[in-house]
């Protein structure tokens, strides 16, 4: 993980504590295909804001987008297939 971008790094901690033992119960329980409509939404919503023109709504769903990339990452690891810092 990159030093440069420290709180992207601090997401990806929480994403993993969340995931793991003791962590939250909903989290844990997900999988890629449980998270698709998730991934699918967030991605329209950010062509909406991206077709809307609206820099301040773009930045929100870029932020739930960029969640979703870091959650599906984490399964990934945990399923020894890659990491964030491959993506």
């Amino acid at each position: 993980m990159s030093d440069r971008w420290p709180a992207f790094g601090e997401l990806v901690a929480i994403m993993a504590r969340l995931r793991g033992p003791g962590g939250c119960p909903w989290d844990r329980q997900q999988t890629p295909q449980s998270l698709r409509p998730y991934l699918l939404e967030e991605a329209y919503e950010t062509l909406d804001a991206i077709d809307a023109r609206t820099p301040d709504r773009l930045r929100e769903e870029l932020g739930d987008l960029l969640l979703q990339v870091v959650f599906h990452a984490q399964m990934a690891a945990e399923a020894g297939q890659f990491t964030i810092d491959d993506v």
